[in-house]
């Protein structure tokens, strides 16, 4: 089958030389290919395949490699064989190469933010804005590594004199698999750390959204990482995904991606008792609004919140709770800020793929049957046309038991009104599928009190989204297991111990 591969896509960097590539009638398919040992694997090793779409159009896009064991293997050997040279690499060459990688996606920076938006459907302007996140994690653990040394502390026990400090040794070569709702964004925050600290890689993004990581490929090759030492290979969770966090020479897994899946891992490899396991579970969030709140300011929060993405971010704002003193005049406002700002093939972007479409569809569904009003959207065709859109959707008077008030995962909000501070809190704090939280309110004393006391790893109070990388995020509920950031990527991909010598 003839195919476009990494050459021919390297140069679609302008929005009109890719307009004119989608739209030519005689367009080779995509063919993505497996990058291990910095080398593209020949499609003769890859005997089956699976069909990706564009979620704006449906029409096909690409062909992604369903990578069989015996793929996986080798990815994994490659990674292990690089890791003794790689693990014994000085900071200064690691952030010199964790630069390299910075600069060259900054000059291609068009060229991810078009096929972000097209593989994935997302707006250009909110691609835009991930790939620019995306570069930032390679330089700011460039620089983390070189300015966070351990302390070294003197001990006078026992009559002996030391000095003790505390060695960080790579954990290993480690399973990267991402999620299909920000391809780049999940990928690159992984891998970055991953290489940061010594660690060799196998990374799978989704089947689903390839064509980004496809193209990080290229950037790896082109800086010159030494070979094996980050390798990314596609395919699908129960055939490939299985088979890389199952492999025994696998020290260490990452993953973000939905619950069902993070138990099947969990599961996976309970016998190998020696394997750090990270989960990000994705999941909806509350966004809570108190009465003395700017009331546009806050509705255009909230929107923001609960439509950024369509709804597909760990951290949507999905829930809005709204104090009842201005529950009827809030809600008319959101309901304009989000016809004006959030609509299809303008502030949001279709879903994913047709089984997300089918999933959100049906809570709609069943939120109907539960005499759920709909202030905004309604429940789209059964079999979509011309693309798998799904309007943003405000939903009120929703059961807090029904299905749309738990993961929802797309352009779906619930607002429900409260009275009292403690039964907000506990109304957020009963939702088992939030690792963040947003507040809104002027009082200073109110944003710290209420944001201690919600299980939410990260808070936002008159702010939303905005993110330091070396606060990180660490999971409350223990929902999963997941970490980023700072200190936090640090104690993920390695071991410590403390090393003492003699002072004199």
């Amino acid at each position: 089958m003839a195919a476009t591969s990494i050459p021919a896509l390297w140069n679609l960097d302008t929005p009109q030389r890719l307009t004119a590539y989608l739209n030519n009638p005689s367009k080779q398919i995509i063919k993505v290919q497996n990058f291990i040992e910095n080398r593209y694997l020949d499609a003769d090793q890859t005997w089956e395949w699976v069909n990706s779409f564009s979620p704006r159009s449906g029409k096909h896009l690409a062909i992604v490699p369903r990578s069989p064991a015996n793929v996986v293997e080798y990815a994994v050997n490659v990674a292990s064989l690089a890791f003794p040279e790689w693990s014994q690499t000085t900071v200064q060459y690691r952030s010199e190469i964790l630069l390299r990688i910075a600069s060259l996606m900054e000059e291609k920076r068009e060229l991810f933010a078009l096929w972000e938006s097209t593989d994935q459907g997302k707006p250009l302007f909110r691609a835009r804005a991930e790939v620019e996140a995306s570069v930032e994690h390679f330089r700011y653990y460039a620089k983390y590594i070189l300015e966070n040394d351990e302390p070294v502390h003197l001990n006078k026990d026992f009559g002996v004199s030391t000095l003790t400090y505390a060695h960080r040794a790579p954990v290993g070569v480690y399973a990267i698999i991402t999620s299909w709702n920000m391809p780049l964004y999940l990928l690159t925050s992984k891998v970055a750390p991953c290489l940061a600290f010594g660690c060799t890689g196998v990374a799978k993004p989704s089947e689903l959204a390839s064509l980004t990581p496809f193209l990080f490929t290229e950037v790896l090759r082109r800086v010159n990482l030494p070979a094996g030492v980050m390798n990314i290979i596609f395919g699908d969770g129960p055939c490939t995904g299985s088979t890389l966090v199952g492999s025994p020479l696998v020290h260490g897994v990452s993953f973000t991606g939905g619950v069902k899946t993070s138990i099947q891992i969990r599961e996976k490899v309970a016998p190998e008792i020696h394997k750090i396991l990270f989960l990000e579970i994705k999941g909806s969030c509350p966004t809570i609004i108190f009465p003395d709140v700017t009331m546009k300011e806050a509705a255009v929060l909230a929107a923001s919140a609960a439509f950024e993405n369509s709804g597909q971010l760990c951290l949507s704002g999905s829930h809005i709770y709204v104090h009842r003193s201005i529950y009827e005049q809030f809600l008319s406002t959101l309901i304009d800020t989000v016809k004006l700002d959030y609509h299809m093939h303008g502030g949001i972007g279709p879903m994913m793929s047709p089984e997300q479409y089918a999933k959100v569809r049906s809570y709609l569904v069943d939120a109907f049957k539960q005499a759920t009003k709909f202030e905004t959207g309604h429940i789209p065709d059964e079999v979509p046309k011309d693309g798998l859109w799904i309007p943003s959707t405000v939903l009120s008077n929703t059961r807090l038991d029904g299905l749309v008030a738990r993961e929802v995962f797309g352009p779906v909000a619930t607002v429900y009104p409260f009275d009292t501070e403690e039964e907000v809190i506990q109304l957020c704090n009963a939702n088992p599928h939030g690792i963040g939280a947003t507040i809104l309110t002027h009082d200073m004393f109110r944003m710290s009190r209420v944001g201690k006391r919600l299980n939410a790893g990260i808070v936002w109070a008159n702010c939303q989204l905005g993110h330091d990388l070396g606060a990180g995020i660490t999971d409350l509920r223990a929902l999963g297991t997941g970490r980023e950031g700072g200190a936090r990527g640090r104690d993920i991909f390695t071991r410590v111990r403390a090393l003492h010598v003699p002072s004199f």
